[in-house]
């Protein structure tokens, strides 16, 4: 399962491209595709193959912390828990129907500032000038797959209001397709 959000990137991409070339008249700052570290904005991939959902989550520190630099303080430690708490709690994040019964068998949250706070500063990492990204991978187990219809990320918009925008890119039982998502317009459909 997991290679199939190792390719989504490849697959959508003619078709992303083509839509941002459509998108680019009058909105062209709103709704540019995403750079490789765009303060505001992330990614999200996600799949679904019979029972299984797979989310992907890639998005720069700064929207889920405020800050990509090592936690010099209680303050940027207690920040990064926080965040990281959250993420661990994905159900609360990504508007999951309850029909579909999905239940979260794994999770994976990877991200230096996580290092880093758990080494409680025992050794400094010179992070000035890096860009520290969070990376969150869920995979589900869903009793009923056909009533998953979409994602509802409005919940992660208010948890994290430092992500303005995210790219979505979605295979499911009707093929593929790519959203970009915000506060305004949070949900992505299969």
């Amino acid at each position: 399962m997991r290679h199939l959000l190792l390719a989504l990137p490849f697959v959508l991409a003619p078709g992303l491209a083509q839509a941002a070339q459509h998108h680019e008249h009058d909105h062209h700052d709103q709704h540019a595709s995403l750079g490789a570290h765009e303060h505001g904005a992330a990614e999200l991939d996600v799949a679904l193959d019979g029972s299984t959902l797979e989310i992907e989550l890639r998005s720069p520190a700064m929207n889920l912390v405020g800050f990509e630099h090592a936690p010099g303080s209680d303050a940027d430690k207690r920040k990064i828990a926080d965040a990281r708490k959250r993420l661990e709690q994905p159900d609360t994040l990504f508007g999951l129907p309850a029909a579909a019964g999905c239940t979260l068998a794994e999770t994976e949250l990877e991200s230096p500032l996580f290092e880093d706070a758990a080494h409680d500063g025992e050794h400094e990492h010179d992070h000035e000038g890096q860009h520290s990204e969070i990376h969150a991978h869920y995979h589900y187990d869903c009793a009923t797959p056909q009533a998953l219809h979409a994602l509802d990320l409005q919940a992660l918009f208010k948890a994290f209001p430092g992500t303005e925008k995210i790219q979505a890119q979605l295979i499911g039982p009707n093929g593929q397709r790519g959203a970009q998502l915000d506060a305004g317009q949070p949900r992505a459909e299969f």
